[in-house]
């Protein structure tokens, strides 16, 4: 067996713990999105796996689609952070208020997108592998953010640690500050084995991040603390504010007079 086999089988097992864990604790229960992520990361990364032992020419096809859904579902998941982290608060907030936090994310995205490709990766890939390498990397920034907003603004958010959210997201940013790092050592690399070497340390670094769940998950979850007087009067005028200028839109909408025919 390969190194390389070695690196994947205790990635594939230790992911399965994770989800194991999750099953346990009833995290899916609470977190149904991250939980469907990690069960497709799995299962995907097994089809890709077979797919390069009977049809190694199909690999970057399945890669490619493989990266859309994982981004895909990655977004989802952070939407589902920041609803989650709104639990004390949601009863009190409009319906549109998932749309809302959605289309906060999904902006981020974008604004990040045009400085997500990474320098002399236009000379040295094809369209296809620019397109992958800049959604991989937006995706891996977008949720390095995430991470840092939140843990930095834990202490308003009246969140810990030992809270699911802030756990999800340390293992999702520390993972994504490891492939950023190696995409970009990436691209100064010139021999074919110094790019398996950093292959294997960003599996590693996943393989630290699965661990760090595993251990994280089968510690009981903390009581969700309410938010300070502050922080949810700060929250529902954001929203109100929000419910205020969707409805004037909608007005102003229903106001024009129809066209002529």
């Amino acid at each position: 067996m390969s190194i390389d086999d070695l690196i994947w089988l205790v990635a594939s097992l230790v992911e399965l713990a994770v989800i194991g864990m999750l099953v346990y604790r009833r995290v899916w229960r609470t977190l149904p999105v991250f939980f469907s992520y990690c069960v497709w990361d799995l299962t995907s990364n097994l089809a890709i796996y077979v797919v390069s032992l009977y049809d190694p020419g199909a690999v970057y096809h399945a890669y490619f689609a493989q990266t859309a859904i994982d981004s895909a579902l990655l977004f989802c998941v952070l939407v589902e952070m920041a609803w989650s982290v709104l639990r004390p608060l949601r009863a009190s907030l409009p319906r549109s208020a998932l749309v809302v936090v959605g289309i906060l994310i999904l902006v981020a995205g974008v604004a990040i997108w045009p400085f997500a490709g990474l320098p002399g990766l236009a000379h040295s890939t094809s369209k296809e592998g620019l397109l992958i390498a800049q959604l991989q990397q937006t995706s891996t920034i977008l949720r390095i953010l995430f991470f840092v907003l939140l843990a930095g603004g834990s202490q308003l958010l009246s969140i810990g640690w030992r809270d699911r959210e802030l756990q999800v997201a340390t293992g999702l940013g520390l993972y994504s500050m490891v492939s950023l790092t190696v995409a970009v050592l990436d691209l100064h690399q010139t021999t074919a084995s110094q790019v398996e070497h950093l292959n294997q340390i960003a599996t590693a670094g996943y393989i630290c991040c699965l661990v760090y769940w595993v251990f994280s998950f089968a510690q009981k979850e903390a009581d969700r603390r309410e938010f300070t007087p502050q922080m949810r009067s700060f929250l529902l005028a954001a929203a109100g504010a929000a419910r205020t200028t969707r409805v004037a839109m909608t007005d102003s909408r229903s106001d024009k007079p129809p066209k002529q025919d």
